[in-house]
């Protein structure tokens, strides 16, 4: 696994995890990387900085790690409606559309729905691309 700093023509900024860089080449290209701020998905790989340690105690920790969390909530929310609005819903047979497309035997489209991890293996062991998001809820609770 692989992660990079990305951006999208609106220049808004975040990360994302990927198999490698040929996957992440191939995401971009098949237009599958979206910008979980704006749903733009023009994306380009932004500039990384390195690591470096601090040697002042940062005295707002919690404040920090509330506001990351709210941000990513935000971001996954973002990306759940952008699968919702622009994928079909095919429930549990998730593993046998994708393979019915993959092959040829439907007309293509974006697809979501639920899937073991034995599944989605299973699908990427044939040359299927999937991935498994995190389906968080669309509201606070």
């Amino acid at each position: 696994m692989i992660s990079f700093d990305l951006k999208c023509e609106n220049d808004h900024k975040f990360e994302s995890w990927f198999q490698s860089g040929d996957a992440f080449d191939r995401l971009v290209k098949a237009k599958q990387v979206i910008c979980p701020i704006c749903g733009n998905n023009k994306i380009t790989k932004a500039l990384m900085a390195p690591a470096v340690s601090r040697t002042k105690k940062n005295n707002n920790k919690n404040s920090s790690i509330a506001t990351n969390a709210l941000d990513y909530m935000n971001a996954m929310r973002t990306i759940r409606r952008q699968v919702e609005e622009n994928s079909d819903y095919v429930g549990s047979q998730f593993a046998e559309e994708a393979r019915k497309i993959h092959y040829g035997e439907t007309d293509e489209r974006n697809i979501f729905g639920e899937a073991t991890k034995e599944e989605a293996e299973a699908l990427k062991d044939e040359g299927i691309e999937c991935e498994r998001i995190p389906w968080v809820p669309d509201h606070d609770a």
